[in-house]
Formats: structure tokens, sequence, C-alpha cells
């Protein structure tokens, strides 16, 4: 569905759509089968993630007390997110215009979709749901560290926006906000919001010998394309979120103009000077 058809079918639902493009979550527009598709991946979820997932996520579910049963109340939510690290999230009709999107993060306003996805969408939905951003990306926003990397990457996006570089930037949020991985100890664990809230690619992603695993390089992240239609076929491996926050100090803009002029590497590419992250045999 097109960004204008589905403003024209919430306003066709009374919702009222803000400049800024959030409305007041419409809590009494969800139904018993909207809390049940929460529940029901919630449970899934929490069930099959300890000791897949970095700490910090199961940290921020505690944190945040997610309500298993029921679809989240923002406002209640944004009550202990505000206290933990001035961030809140705020309703939105969908997906946003790039340059929304961005001011929403430079503001540490984080824009989660209100509806909930179908019950017979429960394994895979083209674009994100309210249970994708709010389970899959929130409980780390909780996480200090983290929550900073992503207000910079928001003033970054204004950057790359500027000099017409989105797409490079934009395959920075898909290899680590959305499907990223961790080193632990002699393991890997997930971190990214793509991967903690499917099962199957939460599964993929840790035993599967198919994909690349690399070890995070920001030049390398830049350049790598990236699919939307299956698994992935590369996932870069952070030591820590610090690391993150640390590549957004980067001179951006040099490295835009640098890898435009550049050719892109395909989204299973392997390169000689990469570092593989291998799995236990």
């Amino acid at each position: 569905m097109s960004l204008t058809a589905m403003l024209q079918e919430q306003f066709d639902a009374g919702l009222t759509t803000r400049s800024d493009f959030t409305i007041d979550q419409p809590v009494e527009q969800y139904g018993a089968v909207d809390h049940a598709v929460w529940q029901q991946l919630y449970e899934r979820q929490t069930a099959m993630l300890p000791g897949r997932v970095c700490d910090a996520f199961m940290e921020g579910i505690r944190a945040l007390d997610m309500d298993a049963s029921r679809v989240p109340e923002f406002e209640r939510l944004n009550e202990k997110l505000m206290a933990a690290t001035g961030w809140q999230v705020v309703a939105v009709p969908g997906l946003v215009p790039d340059e929304v999107f961005f001011d929403h993060l430079a503001n540490r306003r984080f824009p989660a979709t209100w509806w909930m996805r179908r019950p017979d969408q429960l394994d895979y939905l083209q674009e994100p749901d309210c249970f994708h951003d709010v389970f899959g990306h929130v409980p780390l926003l909780a996480n200090p560290v983290f929550a900073d990397f992503m207000q910079a990457y928001g003033k970054a996006g204004t950057v790359a926006q500027s000099l017409g570089a989105l797409p490079l930037l934009a395959r920075l949020y898909w290899y680590t906000v959305e499907f990223g991985l961790m080193r632990d100890g002699d393991g890997l664990r997930i971190y990214g919001a793509g991967i903690v809230s499917s099962r199957g690619e939460t599964e993929f992603s840790l035993t599967s010998r198919e994909p690349n695993r690399i070890g995070f390089s920001l030049e390398r992240v830049l350049r790598t394309q990236y699919r939307i239609d299956t698994f992935q076929q590369t996932y870069f491996v952070i030591d820590d979120f610090a690391q993150l926050f640390d590549a957004m100090r980067a001179d951006l803009p040099a490295l835009f103009k640098a890898f435009a002029e550049q050719p892109s590497f395909e989204a299973g590419a392997r390169r000689r000077t990469d570092t593989q992250i291998l799995l236990p045999a």
C-alpha cells in the first residue's frame, strides 16, 4: 500500500495525522484479535530469545515491563523509557518520509507503526507493524549507548539526505539496527530488530552456514547492498554498541563522496579483506 493510500485509510478511520506524521495511538481500535496476535508473537519470541539475543535486549524488556497479553500503550511505555534514556515512542500510520524519520530519531523519538499484523501474517510481513517496531526496536532504546547511537544516526541522516547519499546510510541501518549480530564470548548473539522479531531469521542468523558473518567495518557496510525478499546473505558482527556509536564520529561526508564513485558489493559477496566470523565446527 502506498503512503498516500495508507494515510487516506487512516483518515477514513478517523485518525488525524499531524505534520510530523504522528497520530494519537488509537488504543480503542485494538480488538481481541490484535491483542491475541501480540500475545502469540510475544510469547513465542521471548521463549526462544534467551541465550540467542544480547543481554541488553532482555534487560530492556524487563525495564520497560511490556505486557505480554496486550498491545502496549505507548504513553505508559514512555514513562519508563523517558526515565531510562530520554527517548519516547510516537505512533505513526506506517512508513514515514525519510526526512521525518531522521528528525524524529535526532530528537530521541522513535516512530512506531500503530497497527498489528493479521493472524495469517505471523511469520512474514512486507512492512513493519506494531510488533516489529515496539518489540523489536524499543527495548534497546533503554540502553544508553545504543540510544545515543540511534540519535547520532538520525542526525547523520539529515546530512546524508543533503548529499544525496541516503542509499549508503540506509545500509548502515539495515545491517545493524535491523539485522545486526554481536560477539558474545566465543559465540554470537542477535540484536537487530528484524531478527529479534522473526522466529525463522533468529535460527538462520545464528546456526545456518549459508550466510557470510563479517566483522563490522563501516566502510564495508556502506558499500554492501542488501535484499528485502529473503533471509540475509551477509550479517555484520559488532563487539559492542560503543563500536556503533564510534562509527558515527567518522567523516561521513567524505565517505559518502568516495563511495559514490565506487562500485558497491552484492549482498552475498565475499572480499579478501573481510574478517570472516566462523561458526563452531
